[in-house]
């Protein structure tokens, strides 16, 4: 249990501290929201608990693919921003394109027989 609890606590710091350095500095925030930290520390924490590279590198071939579609989410809601639309309904739009996006890759990656 106290494993968890450390997972969970690593795991909000790093949210939370990169919402305040944005706060200070929007590019300071961007750089490091755009380090793979999330991914980084699950691929931690699979290894720690399974001790499989497998799934390791499963994981990472995955995170990799579904990359591509989540760019979405950073291309339109800037963009909806700057049109004048509201904040929750632009984000909204924009993780409904994102979600779009990622059924797409799916789709196309099914059709190449790539297993995520």
């Amino acid at each position: 249990m106290t494993y968890y609890i450390v997972k969970i606590v690593i795991t909000t710091v790093l949210i939370v501290a990169i919402a305040e350095i944005s706060k200070r500095s929007s590019f300071a925030g961007a750089i490091l929201a755009s380090i793979p930290i999330i991914s980084v520390l699950a691929m931690t924490w699979l290894y720690v608990e399974s001790k499989d590279v497998t799934k390791v590198a499963e994981l990472s071939t995955s995170v990799f693919w579904l990359v591509i579609p989540s760019l979405a989410l950073f291309l339109s809601l800037p963009v909806l921003l700057k049109q004048g639309v509201n904040f929750y309904l632009s984000l909204s739009i924009s993780i409904m394109l994102t979600v779009a996006c990622y059924w797409f890759m799916i789709s196309v990656l099914n059709h190449y027989e790539i297993d995520l």
